[in-house]
Parts: C-alpha cells; structure tokens; sequence
C-alpha cells in the first residue's frame, strides 16, 4: 500500500469526481481506470445500425438485421485482402491450384441461396483450416487441401464455408456484440488460428477477430446441412461430407499428431459425432451417385503434395526457430531450399535465422530473395525494414516498413517507423507512429505506449496524469493522483484552484517527485471546509518521465 500522507483516518471520504473514495481502501492499479467508461458503439466499425427484421436468405427465419447486406459485403471486401496477409499470403507459387479451387467454389455459389460477390483463394499456409467472412469472402489454406482425398471433399468444404457467409453467420455474431465489444476495448487479438492475426492493429483488428471466431453448434449444423444441398445440386455425391466428418472426428479424438496439426480448424469448426450422424441423415434425402471428382482433385493437387515434404521441413525450421534452436532451423531450412527454391516463404525464414543470429546483411538477401519469389506478402518487408534498422540505413529501412504496413498494418512496423521518424527528428510523426502501434498490447504495442508518453507527457501531462479530489467528512480537500500509464514519471505538478470562504479565487500547487507506473497516490490539501465539488477544479500540469538512470 502507498502511503497517503495527510489523508484522516476515516472510514470513507465522499464526493470524488467519479464516484465514492475509501480512505483505507488498498491503493490498486489503475491500468484499467476508465473501463466503464467506454460505449460499445457500432461507429468503431463505420457501421450505421439500423434494426430491422429481415428473411434469411438460406433458413426461411425471420431474423433482427443490424448490420445490412450492403455492410456485410463491405466488410467481406475491405478484410479480404488484409486476412489473408495474416494467414501466410496467398499461395502464389501454384495459381493453377487456386484457380480450381475458385471453379470448384464457384460451381456451388451458383446453386446457394443467397447470390453475393462470392471469391475463392488458396492461402499459403500449413495449417489446415477455411474460413468465410461476410459478402462471400471464402480462403483455404494449403495445408487442408492435403487432407482432402476428392474434389466432393473440397466441394463440402467450400459449401460449407458458402452457407456461413449465405446465412449472415458472421454478422449474426457482429449483432451480438461479440466482436464488436472485443475490437472496441481489446484491440490485441489472440487469434488461435491465424499466423499474424496478433501483429495487426487498426481496421485490419475486426478481420482477425472474425477469423477466430468460433461458430455456433446450430451454425455448424446448419451449415452442414444446406452445405450437403448445394453440394447435391452442384452434381457432388453428398456423402463426401459423411466421410470428411468422420475423417476430423478421428483425427481430433487422436488429440496429438495429426489431431494436433487440424486444432485450428477443430477450433472454429468443431467435430462431432453428432455432426457425422446429421450429415447420414441428410445424404440419404440427397440424390445419391453424384460426382466424387477423385482423379481431377489428385490431378489438381499432384504439385501441391509433391511439395509436402518440402513443406514438412519447412515447418520444422519454423518451430526450431521458435524453440531457439537456430542450428536446426537452418539444416530445416536448407533440405526444405532444395526442393522448393521458389517458395517465398523459405527465404524468409532463412532470413529470420539471420536476423536472430545478427547477420544483418544475409538476412537483408535472403528477404530479397523472397520478395523477389513473391512481392505482394507484407512480412517479408517488414523483416527487410527490421534488419535494415539493424545496419543503420534508415532510408531502406522506412521504404521496406512503409510497404509492409501498405499490405497489413502492424503495430511491429509501426513502431520501428517510429523510431525511424524519432531518428530523423520528426516527432510528430513519430508521436503518430507510436499511437498506431501503441493500441495493441502486445510486445511492440506496450514499447509504442511508453514512447508515446515519453514524446507526448510534457505536452499533454493531463492526459496521462489522472487528478481527481473529493471531500472528507468534514469538508477538506483531498487529492488523488493516478499515473495509468506503463512508465514511471516524476515532478508531477497538481494544480489546485478554488474559492475562498469570501469567494475570491485562489490557487494551490504541490509537487509529487515519483509515481510508479500504473500507481496513484493521495494528499490531503489541508484547503477547506467545502461542501461540494463545484467548489474546486484538479489537474495536472506538468509532469516527466523518470530517467532510467
């Protein structure tokens, strides 16, 4: 506890600015002051609400609409592209792959219920999971469509994904307040199944909240459903969906090996044996005899498994690396080289090695290198304009942060073009960097946060510096001072203004040497009696940061 010099032994001291004040309270923290404060507001997503009841285009129900049909595909369009970055890019190295994945999705689309700008993508990454956003916005990663054996597989995979976007799903879930609450107060997402969800901050934060939502058990069976019916009327054989089931709920009983490798799918689009048996259910009120598409899937899909043990060594330089084992990530790195010379992805992680191992300049090449394999993935620049930093060449280090952030905004590049900015001289660029970054809270949001009070306090020492006052039981003024911020400051100045008892108005300042971060401390003013808060004002007028010396 801080001591609070001054302050009567009393029960409790009365009519503080936002609420009843407890002498002999424990002083707490006060990182989360204000938190009432906030209004969940649709406004944070650029959302005009209007309530509503409409049809559901795939169920027939009546349903409350808050978020429109135009919103929703709006919403699909300006988190494509950036949800895809934060699941590994699109995989560039096989277009041909994509483009049949795009016939295939495109082939149910026609015959779904609800007609939407519907797009299909293959994502570069390993981890085997789909995922819909709203308007129609369909990906699947690479690393599923290894664990499809026929093209109705992948057929009850993207009907699957269709009927969530069909259905309003993921707006369902935004009227909920879910998402909106969560990217209002929280801006750090811990996104389960995406590679960089985490890095993201700004607009792109609602895509990665999307991504790593977890659907409803009356969702995934619906979807199911109206999914085995698309699939039917397309010309697939339903009991592929049959099938895939049962090969997720063995998988994810088997909890380790593969059922590990399938958790982020599992983790959005649980399995259960009560889904095998709705989808037994529904074939056999399905045409039978469809199209399984074995022989044009495997076709389809022969590079792509080709590459998989390429990919496999991949995968395990990537997790040595995060083990701390640079020595093995690069024999991983270098057998995964040899069979995949033209995967971007490959020479960014030899260029990680390097850069943890600080061999700035090769790892400067190896992300050119994977710039050169593919320029549209935002990482690979973010790593080069990191490394360049490293070498003090600060113009090729903003030109490569700049285009990372063009691509996914990270509070990662934010920072470091920050620092960059701060470099140079440009605070108020700086000060702007640093307030991006600084709404994750993450390891570069919380240096931002700190950055952001060391440039802005003396300015703005109020706006950091919380001061509030309130009266004793007999009247007398006592002072809290609460610093919510992740740093210490010092010579923080209270100023006090009142009236008299003859109401002339007067002024009264003290002086706190130290305030511990994420502390307040109180002092009694030994100013009054008063008998109401209208009687005084409290601020903040000066303040610094505490030298690390």
């Amino acid at each position: 506890m801080l001591a609070r010099p001054g302050v009567p032994n009393r029960e409790s001291v009365s009519d503080f600015d936002d609420g009843t004040y407890y002498a002999n309270r424990p002083t707490e923290s006060v990182n989360d002051m204000g938190k009432r404060h906030y209004i969940v507001s649709s406004a944070a997503f650029g959302l005009t609400v209007l309530a509503g009841c409409v049809i559901n285009p795939v169920t027939g129900d009546r349903e409350l609409a808050l978020v429109s049909a135009d919103q929703e595909i709006a919403i699909g369009e300006q988190q494509y592209a950036p949800s895809q970055q934060m699941q590994g890019g699109e995989y560039a190295l096989d277009p041909e792959l994509t483009a049949y994945v795009e016939g295939v999705g495109q082939k149910l689309a026609t015959v779904s219920d609800r007609q939407l700008p519907y797009e299909f993508v293959v994502l570069n990454s390993s981890v085997p999971n789909a995922w819909a956003l709203p308007g129609g916005k369909i990906a699947v990663n690479r690393g599923l469509l290894t664990e499809l054996n026929s093209e109705a597989e992948l057929a009850a995979v993207l009907g699957h994904e269709i009927v969530h976007a069909a259905a309003r799903h993921g707006a369902l879930a935004m009227q909920r307040g879910l998402l909106l609450q969560a990217a209002l107060l929280a801006t750090q997402v811990a996104a389960q199944q995406s590679d960089y969800g985490g890095l993201t901050v700004g607009a792109a934060s609602l895509g990665a909240q999307l991504l790593s939502m977890r659907n409803s058990r009356e969702a995934e069976l619906e979807s199911d459903l109206y999914g085995m019916r698309y699939m039917a009327a397309a010309g697939y054989d339903p009991s592929a969906a049959v099938t895939l089931q049962e090969t997720f709920v063995r998988l994810s009983e088997q909890g380790g090996g593969d059922g590990g490798r399938l958790a982020a799918l599992f983790a959005s689009h649980p399995p259960s044996e009560e889904r095998v048996q709705k989808n037994r259910e529904t074939a056999t009120t399905l045409s039978s005899g469809g199209d399984l598409g074995r022989e044009r899937y495997q076709a389809a899909t022969a590079r792509l498994r080709e590459r998989q043990p390429g990919y496999k060594a991949y995968d395990e330089g990537r997790a040595a690396l995060a083990d701390d084992r640079p020595a093995d990530a690069e024999r991983s790195a270098q057998q995964a080289l040899r069979s995949l010379s033209g995967e971007g992805h490959v020479h960014a992680l030899l260029g990680d090695i390097d850069l943890q191992e600080r061999r700035y300049s090769d790892a400067i090449r190896h992300y050119a290198d994977a710039i050169d394999r593919d320029d549209s993935f935002f990482y690979y620049y973010l790593q080069k304009g990191v490394a360049h930093r490293q070498l003090k060449q600060w113009e090729e280090s903003r030109t490569s942060l700049e285009a990372s952030v063009r691509l996914l905004p990270t509070a990662d590049a934010y920072y470091a073009l920050g620092t960059l900015a701060e470099q140079r001289g440009d605070l108020q660029a700086a000060l702007e960097y640093y307030q991006q970054a600084g709404s994750s809270s993450g390891a570069a949001g919380e240096a931002a946060q700190e950055a952001t009070v060391r440039l802005d306090l003396p300015a703005n020492p109020g706006k950091y510096i919380q001061a509030r006052g309130g009266l004793d039981e007999s009247g007398q003024l006592i002072i809290e001072v609460a610093n919510a911020t992740r740093v210490p400051v010092t010579d923080v100045l209270v100023a006090v203004r009142y009236a008299d008892s003859q109401g002339a108005v007067r002024e009264l300042a003290r002086r706190i040497n130290q305030l511990p971060a994420g502390q307040a401390t109180r002092f009694a003013t030994g100013l009054g009696p008063f008998t109401s808060a209208q009687q005084f004002q409290v601020g903040v007028t000066d303040a610094r940061v505490a030298s690390n010396d």
